[in-house]
């Protein structure tokens, strides 16, 4: 008689999902493709006014400081208010448990049952969650507004991210100048390719197609850049008139 194998442990599956709250993948990738758009346009403009090298490097150095700042206090206002929000609302959520604790309680169950649950499955998960007030606050804030109050991204973490991206992004462009080419088309050759590698990798982390994100990003750079060369040749025109 064969000796039946004993049995095995269930195997435990573990995934993890990407960052989706708006904090450091949302303010890098922004900060790093504005960099890019930014100083590409800045270079095309100048560059079409007909400075020379040291100007544009000038401009474009202007740019990245002044943008890598600007970009870096917007973050911080901007998440640091979302935060504010959220704690607000965390406020008003624990004046509701005391104020109408069985109109909060009435809430989740009909939040339960919409869901799919029997009424009596609804009543029962809604009537765990309400026994600690800190859980069902959570609980609720997380359902109602789509966020976890007690996970909120760092107004810092968003503001360095921001900077220090916006600053290489907006220094590509600027690579062939301060190597000691003074050719426009240079400058926006490296920024159309810098603009293809970001456009690829931000669609490789949001699993998109890399070739689509790359397209997309270098469509958005040359628009812009366009736009500024050509105000930029227009006004540098008659301003060389009136020099001759």
């Amino acid at each position: 008689m064969s000796e039946s194998a004993p049995p095995q442990p269930p195997e435990h599956h573990t995934h993890t999902h990407a960052d989706v709250g708006g904090g450091r993948v949302r303010a890098a990738t922004f900060g790093a493709m504005d960099g890019l758009v930014t100083n590409i346009s800045l270079v095309a403009g100048v560059g079409g006014a007909g400075a020379g090298a040291h100007t544009i490097i000038l401009s474009g150095v202007a740019g990245l400081i002044a943008g890598a700042f600007s970009m870096a206090l917007g973050e911080f206002t901007s998440v640091s208010t979302q935060n504010e929000q959220v704690d607000a609302e965390v406020k008003v959520e624990r004046a509701e448990f005391t104020l109408h604790p069985q109109a909060e309680l009435d809430e989740l169950i009909d939040e339960f049952v919409d869901m799919g649950m029997s009424e009596t499955t609804a009543t029962a998960a809604a009537s765990e969650i309400h026994r600690d007030i800190d859980r069902a606050v959570e609980f609720h804030i997380t359902q109602e507004l789509g966020v976890d109050p007690f996970d909120k991204p760092s107004p810092w973490v968003a503001a360095s991210s921001s900077f220090v991206m916006f600053s290489i992004g907006a220094v590509v462009p600027l690579i062939p100048y301060l190597l000691g080419f003074s050719s426009l088309a240079a400058g926006l050759l490296v920024g159309a390719v810098g603009l293809l590698v970001a456009g690829g990798l931000a669609a490789r982390v949001t699993a998109h197609p890399v070739w689509r994100g790359a397209l997309r990003q270098l469509a958005f750079g040359v628009t812009a850049a366009g736009a500024t060369y050509l105000v930029g040749l227009a006004i540098g025109v008659p301003l060389s008139l009136i020099h001759i």
